[in-house]
């Protein structure tokens, strides 16, 4: 939805100036390209430019290529505020608390994948569990669950679910380090403490993809992120918090509804409810986010720990042998303390970054060292009939988008829409027929994930490498998947 008082600053972005709406203390920016520009709706307008009105932003609200509605800020939302006058806003990080994605590679080849498919399939489905309510395979007290909190993947390293370079190569090594577990509801706690482990539903999903030699952009790059040979079986995990992170979010909506009117602060949608950064009521949710980003890197390393053990038994193969090593973990849904040069000087920021992944270029001390020449890692998941692309951070992000890039495909349809349009046995026998076998706890689910649903992913990642807030390294084609 394009304006005539937008400003086209270049060919993929489009600038809405602070006197579009009043209130408006920052411009907020589309970032998108001219295919895919028209397919941004009057809601995300509505969200984005509500964002810039946000006590304390600082030099732009920011919406990817694959944005769309969300709660309160738009998915593909990112902005950042000040610490001294800026907020934090649950509706800028989202229900799934660091709902993110973790890319795997292997030392196998579709070759020797091919005769294993089915059995594969089957042992991944039983050993990792999915669909709405489903528990994991630990059984945790409080104590350890309120260690998964404030330790995050360090935890699992400690006891045995996680090597030291699954550890190295997670966002911030999967440990936030301001986590308190006493800023946790026990209505959070006893949603959280049975789901580690699990994949949950939604367009969550674990999947076995195919790197093909055609579609490696940058084979350097790719060499050093262990992609190195052709047709090469790669795993992508897709999940969160689950119901820990959604509960969390919901209780302190509630509270930040009465800190809006405590602190006078100007909100202009409710599904904004925020609190200031340096407040108590903002310092105890930041922790309590934190506990769900670290539960979120367990479930996810948890989730490794059990796809490791099904290829042992299927392919009869040794850990070093298989060569199951983790590439990278990134958080999608998440606020995050970073430093970026804004107005001349040096900043310590909140940036919110709902469906956005960060993006940072090389020589980033935060980056894994082996990574640190060429920049992050940038995972972007696609729809299941369409898989997910590999990318790497640039120095243009660490100074146009406070670090950020996109997340994913982007919807273009709401799920109940696409249910009534296809049937998810239709969507399961069509991806037969292309070669992609699928299981669900939820059939209907299916029909919510058909990748008309969502938008092209190689144009959302197209706009990015043009943006030059990500580069693009790698496509890769889906051939096993679990949906939650």
């Amino acid at each position: 939805m394009i304006n005539e008082r937008f400003i086209r600053i270049s060919n993929n972005i489009w600038e809405i100036p602070i006197d579009f709406k009043d209130g408006m203390r920052v411009p907020a920016r589309i970032l998108s390209s001219p295919r895919l520009i028209d397919g941004i709706d009057s809601k995300v307008i509505d969200q984005i430019t509500n964002v810039a009105c946000l006590p304390g932003i600082r030099r732009y609200a920011l919406c990817m290529p694959d944005g769309h509605m969300g709660y309160g800020f738009p998915i593909g939302g990112v902005a950042a505020f000040s610490i001294s006058d800026g907020v934090i806003s649950p509706g800028g990080i989202g229900f799934d608390i660091n709902c993110g994605m973790r890319l795997m590679r292997t030392n196998l080849t579709l070759g020797e994948l091919k005769p294993k498919m089915e059995e594969l399939l089957n042992r991944l489905f039983r050993t990792i569990p999915s669909g709405v309510g489903s528990k994991g395979f630990l059984t945790l007290d409080r104590k350890n669950f309120s260690r998964i909190m404030e330790e995050g993947a360090e935890w699992c390293r400690r006891n045995g679910y996680a090597s030291d370079t699954d550890i190295e190569r997670i966002e911030d090594h999967g440990r936030l380090p301001h986590a308190d577990h006493t800023t946790v509801s026990e209505k959070a706690m006893s949603r959280g403490i049975n789901q580690m482990g699990t994949l949950g539903s939604g367009n969550h999903y674990l999947e076995v993809e195919i790197a093909r030699p055609e579609n490696i952009y940058d084979r350097e790059i790719a060499r050093r992120f262990g992609i190195d040979r052709d047709n090469q079986v790669l795993i992508a995990i897709h999940c969160g918090s689950r119901g820990f992170g959604h509960q969390i979010a919901t209780d302190y909506l509630k509270i930040f509804a009465r800190s809006v009117q405590k602190y006078g602060l100007e909100v202009r949608d409710k599904e904004l409810m925020s609190a200031p950064i340096e407040s108590d009521e903002g310092k105890r949710y930041a922790s309590a986010m934190a506990c769900a980003a670290n539960a979120a890197f367990v479930n996810r390393q948890l989730i490794v720990s059990g796809i490791r053990q099904v290829f042992r038994e299927v392919f009869r193969k040794s850990d070093s042998e298989l060569g199951i090593e983790t590439i990278y973990d990134v958080a999608h849904n998440i606020a995050k303390f970073e430093k970026y040069t804004i107005d001349g000087r040096e900043e310590t920021v909140l940036v919110h970054r709902k469906g956005a992944t960060r993006s940072f270029g090389p020589g980033k001390a935060e980056i894994p060292e082996i990574y640190r020449p060429v920049g992050q890692p940038v995972i972007v998941g696609g729809s299941m009939e369409t898989g997910s692309a590999l990318l790497c951070g640039t120095s243009m992000a660490d100074n146009e988008t406070f670090g950020s890039s996109l997340h994913g495909a982007g919807r273009t349809m709401s799920r109940m829409k696409a249910k009534k349009t296809i049937r998810g046995d239709k969507v399961k026998q069509r991806m037969t027929e292309r070669g992609i076998l699928v299981k669900t706890a939820y059939m209907p689910g299916l029909a919510e994930e058909a990748s008309f649903a969502y938008k092209d992913i190689d144009l959302v990642v197209d706009a990015v490498d043009a943006l030059q807030i990500s580069k693009k390294v790698a496509r890769f084609n889906p051939i096993l998947n679990i949906k939650g």
